[in-house]
């Protein structure tokens, strides 16, 4: 089994930190490779800067679709998923969508931990286009000049506050630059801490297993 994870930007640092994450989860049980998009900004921060990742996340999906038996969407955002869903008959998985839909089994209530206050709006409408606002009790996001992805104190500390102050049951990672805290921050507030990249595996890896894809009967063009 094989699972190709597409990073939607073009940044190096975080397409490796995203394939240790996956690898830590995969443990030799399945193969899993992570590609950053070609042409893609470095980081995606923008509703335009989706629209440009856009054409390399799909010649990526195509150019590897044969080898490969899931793929998985590594950007919180969930970016072109539908998009990528429409051109392969085989699972498509999106780590926004799954650490969020997931967060649902382990408990009553979720936050969201992300790395930029100027994201908060556009998760907010991503949270609401799941039908999952009503579990969702905040989005934790660092204060201007704080941002970044890689200071793991500074997002346990927002992992805190969501428990302590906003009243969640579950964190989510709300960024794949993220991949690798949740173990380190579970440990500490002794409460569930979603990995996207790893919830979003863990979806894939199931549904190939089960050999069930994309339905291609109304919303998704068949004749991909």
């Amino acid at each position: 089994m094989r699972i190709l994870i597409i990073n939607p930007n073009s940044d190096p640092g975080m397409t490796a930190a995203i394939q240790k994450s996956a690898e830590a989860y995969a443990a030799g049980e399945f193969d899993v490779v992570t590609l950053a998009t070609p042409g893609a900004p470095q980081f995606l921060e923008a509703y335009e800067d989706e629209v440009r990742s856009g054409p390399g996340m799909l010649k990526v999906l195509r150019e590897n679709e044969e080898a490969f038996d899931a793929f998985v969407i590594a950007c919180h955002s969930d970016s072109n998923l539908n998009a990528a869903r429409e051109i392969t008959l085989k699972p498509v998985i999106g780590i926004g969508e799954a650490s969020m839909k997931l967060a649902s089994f382990l408990g009553h209530s979720f936050s969201v931990v992300t790395t930029h206050q100027h994201s908060v709006p556009g998760k907010l409408l991503q949270i609401r286009a799941y039908h999952l606002q009503d579990l969702m009790v905040s989005i934790r996001a660092p204060e201007e000049g704080e941002e970044g992805w890689a200071d793991s104190d500074l997002f346990m500390e927002l992992s805190r506050r969501a428990v302590k102050e906003d009243g969640a049951e579950v964190i989510v990672l709300g960024c794949a630059g993220l991949s690798g805290m949740d173990r380190k921050i579970r440990e500490a507030l002794d409460v569930p801490v979603l990995d996207g990249v790893v919830c979003a595996l863990l979806l894939a890896i199931g549904f190939a297993r089960y050999g069930v894809g994309t339905s291609k009967v109304l919303g998704y063009n068949p004749e991909y």
